[in-house]
């Protein structure tokens, strides 16, 4: 379902979804339903929020209410897994009494009138016998577009197919398979395994993804791959699924670009819009934070990290931790200062830039030691946040970091 609050388009992620109806105990279809909601102290957004005092924010208890309108307008479509419920707005929003953990909320809304697909609700929140929020809720229902499946392709019985998926020609789809919305699997695409996809991914031809890892330890146990939403996968890109010393998941964020023969090994974990080059390789276990770039034909040794916003230039070995905003290049791999060209690109302004730039000149140029170098940093007063996470990244890192300068007179990688 995705919620408008505020003007603000804030999607419910696909992967996981942001629920706040736990079941339905009344449903009249002449336009009534009422749901329940346990308030735990354990709910993700009492973190932060009235630390000693927690109470639920309202706009949380509206949204609510819409997704138990939704789930009406959903049981009352003759195709519900075709439809996608928009919130157009709230009216006369009125909070009587916070709510806190340990509350069991009572979800009651009722249709006031529908015309298309537009549809009016007023609804209200109780606890107990005691009315805690009310408010009209204006939803709109859209139907999807029904998914694609090339005569030729072989999808398993147990897979999920999510609208507007298009799976062509001589694709292979295993019974643990989820797709999301709008993905597309060009031709010859394997997924298999207990492979979940989100939204409008794309797969190229001969790209293999889900597959049991390569490593001599897997006996055949569970384990998952994760992906999000916006990633296109390139012809020949393998990705495989988690083992049980990585926590049996491999993930994969949204955003991402893997171009052709790309390999993500087992365990891996990347975030959003990475860039990874021809044949780039991720060996098991390696962490790629977000906005980073693996250039072509680079090869991460295993439980090693690429910090965010980092340029690896192509041909690199890297077997110690990539540093944050770094361009790092070679075989053994050597700094060449700041990624300040991919920076800027994505908006970072000069000042941000002068205050990454005299963090590393310290830890390269200064005769200190790291360590040394570290408490220097932190001495001088209150650090940025990217320089923050400079700091933090070397601190937190298990098999080194690459700090080595390049030689006098090397040439500097092309970005």
């Amino acid at each position: 379902m995705r919620i408008d609050i505020g003007g603000l388009a804030r999607r419910i992620p696909s992967r996981y979804p942001f629920q706040l109806v736990d079941r339905v105990v009344e449903h009249d279809p002449a336009g009534r339903l009422v749901a329940t909601k346990a308030v735990t102290g354990s709910e993700e957004f009492f973190e932060g929020h009235f630390p000693g005092a927690p109470v639920m924010p309202g706009v949380l208890l509206l949204e609510g209410l819409a997704q138990a309108a939704g789930i009406w307008l959903l049981q009352d479509a003759a195709e519900p897994a075709l439809r996608e419920i928009h919130v157009v707005g709230f009216d006369d929003a009125k909070f009587r009494k916070p709510v806190s953990p340990g509350d069991r909320l009572l979800l009651e809304v009722r249709l006031l009138r529908r015309r298309g697909g537009l549809a009016r609700f007023e609804g209200m929140v109780r606890v107990g016998d005691q009315r805690v929020a009310e408010a009209r809720i204006l939803l709109q229902a859209q139907t999807l577009e029904p998914p694609a499946i090339d005569p030729s392709a072989r999808v398993a019985a147990g897979a999920s197919i999510g609208p507007g998926v298009r799976i062509g020609p001589f694709c292979i789809v295993g019974p643990s398979v989820r797709l999301g919305r709008d993905t597309v699997l060009e031709s010859h695409v394997v997924i298999e395994g207990d492979t979940e996809v989100g939204e409008q991914n794309r797969f190229f031809p001969f790209s293999s993804i889900g597959l049991a890892p390569q490593d001599l330890k897997y006996r055949g146990e569970p384990s998952r791959l994760v992906i999000g939403d916006r990633n296109r996968f390139r012809e020949f890109v393998t990705v495989n699924r988690g083992t049980a010393g990585g926590g049996n998941v491999t993930r994969i964020g949204s955003d991402n670009l893997f171009m052709t023969e790309v390999h993500v090994a087992h365990d891996c974990q990347v975030g959003d819009n990475t860039i990874f080059g021809n044949a780039a390789t991720l060996a098991g276990h390696v962490i790629v934070q977000d906005w980073a770039i693996v250039n072509a034909f680079s090869g991460v040794h295993q439980f090693c990290r690429v910090g965010s916003h980092a340029f690896v230039g192509g041909f690199t070995v890297a077997t110690k931790d990539v540093l944050p905003y770094s361009k790092t290049v070679g075989n053994p791999a050597r700094i060449y200062g700041v990624n300040s060209i991919g920076l800027s690109r994505r908006g970072f302004d000069k000042e941000r830039v002068a205050a990454i730039r005299a963090a590393y000149r310290l830890l390269f140029q200064s005769r200190l030691n790291t360590t040394e170098a570290l408490e220097r940093l932190e001495s001088e007063g209150p650090l940025s946040p990217d320089v923050r996470e400079i700091v933090d990244f070397i601190r937190s890192s298990d098999r080194g970091v690459i700090l080595k300068r390049r030689r006098r007179g090397a040439d500097a990688p092309a970005e």
